[in-house]
């Protein structure tokens, strides 16, 4: 579920908190960072709890329509398909997982108010609307539901939810998209359990990302003493703390994970600077890394594994 790219994101943020607070051991840094891998996982399920429920609400909405003196051609067509579907019948339907969303306290954290006011707004669409009034398949109700978690990423209220519960969703955000459309169009699933597949896997969180995470802090003096002689004019206290930690990280990367092209590892610390850091942080960690890799590739402390990992 998670790729590199997220795991660097949540081991930046578990140093920086280090580096902002020396009272924390390193224990205390390899918890914090396990408990951003977990809340990762948990954001994707409150998600998927908040589609389900939202989706929910077209089966009121269809019981109201019924019950007009007057009703509309559309009320007489309308019918409560995003909730009487295989693919949310099977998410509510799941007791592993209601389990799961009884555990983490997801009925208590949203009134189901915001579920009638998110979807009150949905009921307006354009797509909506044509989805009810054509015959449709699983396809069409695949897209439609995808539609719906679309329109919530729009949506104020949808937005706040997630924020005031979960503060890594925009860190975390084109990854829930992506393993949200996975989950449905998996379904239904004949494993009970099947949302563990969606877990993140080992390879990324500890065999690289701990890894990474430990080797960062047990080499800190080491690559502070290789950092310093490439900063020329700049002081090393004068560097943006991130910053640091980004060029420290990038060192474990280039010198301890061998199958991690260097090219790879420059460009995505360019791009955690630029997205994370200050507006000059992009320049100033590119140009740094790039000596230091030229630097210790010629001092044969660069060694990766296949051929073409290393840039000439």
């Amino acid at each position: 579920m998670l790729s590199r790219r997220n795991v660097r994101v949540k081991v930046m943020q578990s140093l920086y908190a280090k580096s902002r607070d020396e009272s924390l051991s390193e224990k205390d840094v390899v918890r914090d960072y396990w408990k951003k891998i977990e809340e990762s996982f948990n954001l994707l399920l409150f998600c998927l709890y908040n589609l389900a429920n939202i989706s929910r609400e077209s089966s009121a909405d269809f019981e109201h329509r019924k019950l007009k003196h007057l009703p509309s051609d559309f009320d007489k067509i309308f019918t409560p398909k995003l909730w009487e579907n295989d693919m949310i019948q099977d998410i509510v339907g799941n007791a592993f997982l209601t389990k799961k969303f009884e555990k983490l306290y997801f009925p208590s954290k949203v009134d189901r108010d915001h579920f009638k006011k998110i979807y009150s707004e949905f009921v307006k669409e354009e797509s909506y609307i044509e989805f009810i009034k054509k015959d449709t398949n699983k396809d069409d109700e695949l897209e439609m539901l995808l539609e719906l978690f679309r329109f919530c990423r729009r949506n104020e209220l949808f937005n706040e939810i997630l924020e005031d519960h979960f503060a890594n969703w925009e860190d975390d955000k084109s990854l829930i998209i992506g393993t949200i459309k996975k989950v449905l169009k998996s379904l239904p699933s004949q494993s009970p359990n099947y949302i563990m597949e969606y877990y993140p896997d080992e390879d990324a969180t500890k065999d690289y990302g701990e890894f990474l995470l430990m080797t960062t802090m047990k080499e800190d003096k080491n690559h502070l003493d290789l950092i310093e002689p490439v900063l020329k004019n700049w002081d090393a206290d004068r560097v943006a703390v991130l910053d640091m930690v980004m060029l420290k990280m990038a060192l474990a990367e280039l010198m301890y994970c061998p199958t991690i092209p260097t090219k790879v590892t420059i460009n995505e610390y360019v791009e955690l600077a630029k997205t994370y850091s200050t507006s000059k942080s992009k320049e100033f960690v590119n140009g740094i890394l790039d000596k230091l890799m030229q630097d210790l590739s010629a001092e044969g402390k660069i060694v990766k594994e296949g051929r073409g990992l290393i840039d000439d």
